[in-house]
């Protein structure tokens, strides 16, 4: 429980740290994260001595392929979520990872085969209705709410097809990102426009820090999911976008209308039905 505890209150404050780098532009920031989580997962794997696993996964062209999609689709995730803070969207942000698990079980419906049970049928017309009354609140689509939802929902998809445990495949995955992460920051110094090494050094350490910020909580869930009923960790996962929610409105102070209250009083009524059902079956 302490591991799990720890990695969500970390995922759950991530908005506060990158806010400290929100002057960075996101792709540039997106970069850095790939490869200071490359340098800090690899001295994991070293202390752990499991470079051999990582050898096999090299020697595998499917499961490469596999966590090349992967790759793709967390850092789109990354991405957006960056850009999202920077530009003080994290109260869309927190809605998108609320949806989250629908979103799995809508893509487990679609790709996998899995059936609906009727609960899971209402969670899932009650989620959709939040969303179109967000989008009728707006008068715009919520792409960055929608966006995380289905690049980490895809990513999870993925990831339950890879035979690959987390850190192997967080440390292949960013590996594989890498081949474009450090020649674009190469390029930003060359051409005088990177803010890495520009003098702020202070900067510099925040930006550094992005890997440690990716790769411990990462560690911590792997070591929970080991001693924990995936149902607990299920559970607990909503400490992050609650966390993200409570941040937004009330340290950022981002606008929180009556209409946006009603599309998320939806998404949790969802998420109410969608949890208690998902005990139920689990009882019987």
């Amino acid at each position: 429980m302490f591991y799990a505890l720890g990695a969500y209150a970390i995922w759950g404050l991530f908005p506060l740290y990158f806010k400290l780098v929100a002057e960075v532009p996101a792709l540039e920031v997106l970069a850095h994260r790939v490869v200071w989580s490359v340098v800090f997962v690899s001295v994991l794997v070293s202390l752990l001595r499991r470079w051999g696993a990582i050898a096999r996964i090299f020697h595998d062209r499917r499961l490469l392929g596999t966590l090349l999609l992967s790759g793709l689709a967390i850092s789109l995730n990354w991405g957006i979520f960056i850009w999202a803070v920077a530009h003080d969207r994290v109260l869309e942000s927190s809605l998108g990872y609320f949806i989250c698990p629908l979103v799995s079980v809508f893509l487990g419906f679609i790709f996998l085969r899995e059936r609906l049970r009727p609960w899971q049928v209402l969670a899932v017309i009650l989620a959709i209705a939040g969303v179109s009354n967000q989008i009728w609140q707006l008068g715009a689509f919520p792409w960055v709410a929608l966006g995380l939802a289905f690049s980490f929902g895809i990513y999870g998809l993925i990831r339950k097809l890879a035979p690959v445990d987390a850190i192997g495949g967080q440390l292949v995955e960013t590996i594989i990102l890498l081949a474009a992460a450090l020649p674009y920051l190469v390029w930003l110094h060359v051409a005088g426009s990177g803010t890495f090494g520009a003098g702020d050094v202070v900067l510099d350490g925040y930006l550094v820090l992005a890997g440690l910020v990716t790769a411990l909580p990462l560690i911590l869930f792997a070591q929970a999911t080991k001693r924990l009923l995936l149902a607990t960790v299920g559970l607990l996962q909503y400490i992050v976008p609650t966390s993200h929610f409570l941040l937004a409105v009330f340290i950022f102070s981002e606008p929180f209308s009556m209409g946006t209250g009603l599309s998320f009083a939806l998404i949790w009524l969802a998420l109410a039905i969608y949890v208690i059902e998902g005990r139920g079956v689990r009882r019987a």
